[in-house]
């Protein structure tokens, strides 16, 4: 796990480990100075950093960090037995979020974006019906007939005009996942009032990330589907670029050694 907390400060000690006041967290920009990511052929982790990944892939192992997100979110939404979903925003962080509300027992899962080809992704990961908002501004409307339809949604592209769209059709008590980062944004708070709506962040992981470990191991969650390729590390640009390209790529790693 790329997480390390201080297991010493108020927040680790109430069991919120990834508010850690002290937390080193590889690749963040957070703390000055910023930390060192994981893109080297060796790495120095403390023990209580490592989960044995027996039986998986080292693209599969990889793919652990992102689904904790989805996982940590998943937590924080409660009971999703039967639920209706809605994901906006399918890059990486929204695929495993279908994934993880699956597995969570969701009923119906609705996944927008505005990329044809992350939309058949999101097709292949279980999402029930997926809409191309780029196509169709007014895709969700059906939704939105008697105060709403959604139980739940996760938030995952950090636009503003994905939250206010959506709001509309979350149902009375619905809860807001807000897993993207896009900056600060202006919400609708009389819908969110009057419907009396749930809004959630969600930052990180902490516990989460063992049992992405363990759902993969057992074949519960499958994530081999994301990875669009992979490239040795002397093709990291080339990595970049094409994982820069929505319309062909979901996911991209860097194989080292």
């Amino acid at each position: 796990s790329p997480s390390r907390p201080c297991h010493a400060c108020r927040f680790c000690r109430e069991g919120m480990l990834n508010q850690c006041l002290n937390m080193r967290f590889y690749g963040s920009a957070m703390p000055f100075p910023h930390i060192q990511g994981a893109f080297r052929e060796t790495l120095v982790a403390d023990a209580g950093q490592c989960v044995p990944a027996d039986g998986l892939s080292t693209g599969e192992a990889a793919m652990a960090e992102p689904l904790a997100v989805t996982l940590h979110a998943t937590r924080r939404a409660g009971d999703m037995m039967g639920k209706s979903v809605l994901v906006t925003g399918c890059g990486p962080i929204g695929v495993l979020a279908i994934l993880a509300a699956r597995r969570a027992g969701a009923d119906l899962i609705v996944a927008t974006d505005l990329s044809d080809y992350t939309l058949s992704m999101a097709k292949v990961a279980g999402a029930d019906i997926t809409l191309n908002i780029a196509a169709a501004t007014d895709a969700l409307d059906r939704y939105k007939a008697e105060k709403g339809t959604f139980d739940v949604l996760y938030e995952c592209s950090g636009a503003q005009a994905a939250l206010t769209g959506a709001i509309p059709a979350m149902r009375p008590g619905a809860t807001i996942l807000q897993l993207g980062l896009g900056g600060d944004m202006t919400l609708p708070m009389m819908q969110i009032t009057a419907k009396e709506l749930m809004l959630k962040g969600s930052f990180r992981f902490h516990s989460e990330y063992a049992t992405a470990i363990s759902l993969m191991q057992k074949g519960l969650i499958d994530v081999k589907q994301l990875i669009s390729e992979t490239v040795r590390l002397q093709d990291a640009v080339k990595g970049f670029e094409l994982a820069n390209d929505r319309s062909q790529a979901m996911k991209v790693q860097i194989a080292f050694g």
